[in-house]
């Protein structure tokens, strides 16, 4: 089975642990829901951050998700004059039979302009969302 890239970015308003944790669940529900991901079929994640952000470690909300079987991996952008500010970027790594040109890529907040090629998805229903993230807390 081969192994499959997915990625997600998105924006903070601010260097806050909470903000990093709930911006963090909520693209990971996203890239997971999008794509029909299983915990159990993903090889690693990779987690980085604009050097702006380090009031937490932004796998701490993969571990809250139940990730706890994943080998997790956080790190920093490279500084690039004219970079997105204030980014989390997450990189997971996916034993999946699907074709690359299946995988959703998910973009949210001021993160959709990194990858204007990939178009706009639906509205998100944040209230179904974080009940949906809940829903998985409460299994650890």
């Amino acid at each position: 089975m081969p192994c499959r890239g997915v990625r997600g970015a998105t924006t903070l308003q601010q260097n806050d642990r909470e903000e990093i944790l709930s911006a963090t669940r909520q693209l990971l529900a996203l890239m997971l829901r999008q794509n029909g991901i299983q915990t159990c079929d993903l090889a690693s994640a990779f987690f980085s951050t604009t050097p702006d952000i380090n009031a937490e470690f932004p796998a701490l909300a993969a571990r809250q998700l139940g990730l706890l079987d994943v080998p997790l991996l956080c790190g920093h952008e490279m500084t690039v004059p004219g970079g997105l500010p204030m980014c989390i970027r997450i990189l997971l790594h996916w034993n999946t039979d699907k074709a690359q040109s299946e995988i959703h890529h998910v973009y949210e907040r001021e993160a959709k302009r990194l990858r204007p090629d990939i178009g706009s998805l639906p509205p998100v229903d944040l209230e179904e969302l974080e009940a949906w993230i809940q829903e998985q807390m409460e299994k650890q």
